[in-house]
């Protein structure tokens, strides 16, 4: 399962982020988006979980949970 990760603090590393969700299971994938021009993080990412049931305890865990000063959103990312 594909996961967004929206409103993370712009210092946040992939190790991190990576550690966050391995607590609840298997992680495929770790991305965190970078602006192209500055190569600063654009405050998001994009988590994949191979097992739903675990990816679904992740976003209920985790949603809305204070990273750094800001609460992250944590939401099934959308197909395009």
């Amino acid at each position: 399962m594909k996961i967004i990760i929206l409103k993370l603090p712009r210092n946040i590393k992939a190790p991190e982020l990576y550690a966050m969700f391995a607590q609840y299971g298997a992680v495929e994938a770790c991305d965190i988006v970078m602006d192209a021009v500055t190569g600063a993080s654009k405050g998001f990412a994009f988590v994949e979980m191979p097992d739903e049931a675990e990816a679904s305890a992740a976003i209920a865990a985790l949603h809305d949970r204070q990273v750094g000063n800001q609460k992250i959103r944590v939401k099934i990312a959308e197909a395009k």
